[in-house]
């Protein structure tokens, strides 16, 4: 008989039927929350979304970088307003290389009592390819910048382009985050083993994503807003039975576009509505996080 495939090690499987019988706050079943992604990257060189191929080996990618700077120096702002408009707090998952290029704008949304959270230095390059010792380098260079200019550490870490190595969580935990974003297998908040204790894994959309639904895929913002709609009206069904979670990933150089944001506002009208009528509870993915750990789960 062959070997079992290879496994990580962090958790064990657990089937969704295998339901938890306590409730978010206020008696809710579903915990919702946008990850905002504010993100800066390397001109002409290293990763990043396009809305066209990249330009040839050689010649600056104008075009690409232009309309992902666009969403720092308009589609952020606007955004930002339209969640001042609604009362919305979200998690603005926040590359370091923002605080050398438009501190102002992450500066805003920490002062709305946002939670901020690490992403990494810059999206232009992958984490989980570095050598241990330059990648634990990254996470507490990461911690530091943001801890000596907010007065608190990031307790939540999302990598750039979800890239891990094999280490990443137990670098984590030896940092003191508290829960990672990175991990997309479950509805619920979950336990991981590291080497230093318990990490929590809070889900993090890989659909409910407007980078993977909209660019490579060329979904439409109208699609993507019944995706959303659907899947927020399938979970409050599902969640009478149990405590489940939603995330909604945004990155305002695709949804902060104005043909975009239109579609946007109506979405999350609708959805703070059901906030206020008590469906379900808006949130932060530290705070399901301290829920969990401070004993629901």
């Amino acid at each position: 008989m062959p070997p079992p495939p290879r496994h990580h090690g962090r958790f064990d499987y657990r089937p969704i039927t295998d339901r938890d019988r306590w409730r978010w706050p206020n008696g809710a079943g579903l915990a919702v929350y946008i990850g905002f992604n504010l993100e800066h990257f390397a001109f002409g060189c290293g990763r990043g979304a396009g809305i066209a191929p990249p330009a040839p080996e050689g010649e600056p990618d104008v075009l690409n970088y232009g309309w992902r700077e666009y969403g720092n120096r308009v589609g952020a702002w606007r955004c930002l307003e339209l969640f001042d408009t609604l009362g919305l707090s979200v998690g603005a998952i926040a590359n370091t290389a923002i605080l050398d290029h438009c501190p102002a704008l992450l500066d805003a949304f920490e002062a709305r009592g946002d939670e901020i959270i690490a992403h990494g230095h810059t999206n232009a390059e992958r984490q989980g390819q570095l050598a241990r010792a330059d990648e634990q380098a990254l996470i507490e260079s990461c911690q530091q910048r943001l801890t000596e200019r907010y007065g608190r550490a990031p307790k939540g870490w999302l990598s750039p382009w979800i890239s891990e190595s094999k280490h990443t969580p137990d670098l984590l935990a030896g940092c003191g985050f508290d829960y990672t974003l990175n991990w997309a297998h479950d509805e619920r908040p979950g336990r991981m083993a590291t080497t230093h204790g318990a990490l929590w894994s809070i889900p993090y959309p890989q659909e409910l994503n407007d980078i993977p639904t909209i660019v490579p895929h060329r979904v439409s913002m109208g699609e993507f807003v019944t995706m959303v709609h659907d899947q927020c009206d399938e979970l409050l069904e599902q969640a009478r039975h149990q405590p489940l979670v939603m995330g909604i990933a945004l990155h305002p150089y695709i949804v902060g576009q104005p043909f975009r944001l239109r579609r946007l506002r109506a979405l999350l009208d609708t959805l703070a509505g059901y906030r206020d009528r008590g469906l379900l509870w808006w949130t932060t993915p530290g705070a399901i996080q301290r829920h969990v750990a401070e004993g629901a789960a």
